[in-house]
């Protein structure tokens, strides 16, 4: 196991706790959106969320390097340990007081994704991981005073209470599926692969965005589909799902956060999929 994945894992559930308690200040409040170049929105919360982020990362961990969705990347391009954060996943959704945002944290050592939590503030529910360690998934109110309190921080397994696993469906006739708009299949040449998935599943729901992967990693939907994806969108999810007893990565079977696209899904269903997308 990668050096120091408990400690990591551990700073990254307390880190993404505290953004996502910044973010709530915000949130159903009517705050009002800026829109960058590609037409996303961006609010004051997102800007805040990261920068707590980045200060905790920049005084616990001096050396490792940042690349998060508001501020781009910082210095040490050629650190081994690189954090990769989006403050506020499903702006469209916080604007509009739509509880399914996450604050997404993963940490990336020499190249693979080894830790990953993904907190959703609005419904007091995490799901965290690191390679090893399993994947666990909280809901409810977290124990504050224990976890604040390094000398008596309650080990994940302990505080989280239920280990997140993959559901058990086998056929994808009877999947789950789960992804956030539908236009952008279009707008990215992947209509035909998004018709062959929507006609051999069972059942097809929106308004995902990273909760859509949170489904997967905790066996509520089997797959989630996303024809564009930037890394800080997809940071914490090669462990989460891993873990899980999952998949996430291309559309061609790579565990990837890379490749400007993603699928989650089940280790079962995996071969399925990707049969069906290639074919």
């Amino acid at each position: 196991m990668p050096e120091n994945l408990r400690t990591y894992l551990d700073f990254a559930i307390e880190t993404a706790y505290l953004a996502g308690q910044l973010t709530l200040g915000y949130y159903q409040t009517g705050v009002q959106p800026d829109f960058k170049a590609d037409d996303t929105p961006v609010t004051v919360a997102d800007k805040k969320a990261e920068e707590l982020i980045r200060a905790r990362i920049e005084k616990n961990f001096p050396t490792h390097q940042i690349l998060g969705e508001e501020f781009g990347a910082s210095a040490h391009q050629n650190a081994t340990h690189r954090w990769v954060i989006d403050p506020i996943d499903g702006t469209k959704a916080f604007t509009r007081g739509i509880p399914l945002y996450a604050i997404l944290i993963g940490l990336e050592i020499e190249g693979k994704v080894e830790v990953g939590v993904t907190y959703f503030p609005a419904l007091s529910e995490m799901v965290a991981a690191a390679t090893g360690e399993g994947c666990w998934w909280h809901t409810g109110a977290f124990p504050q005073a224990q976890r604040m309190n390094r000398a008596k921080r309650v080990p994940v397994r302990q505080w989280n209470g239920r280990r997140a696993r993959v559901s058990d469906v086998a056929d994808l006739s009877r999947a789950y599926v789960a992804f956030s708009d539908p236009k952008l299949f279009d707008e990215y040449g992947r209509r035909a692969e998004w018709e062959k998935i929507k006609n051999a599943t069972y059942h097809r729901g929106g308004w995902s965005d990273a909760y859509g992967y949170a489904l997967i990693a905790t066996g509520r939907a089997e797959v989630m589909l996303d024809p564009v994806m930037a890394p800080w969108d997809a940071g914490p999810f090669p462990p989460i799902l891993a873990e899980a007893g999952g998949y996430f990565g291309d559309w061609q079977g790579n565990r990837t956060i890379w490749a400007n696209e993603a699928i989650g899904t089940t280790n079962v269903l995996l071969p399925q999929i990707l049969k069906l997308l290639n074919e």
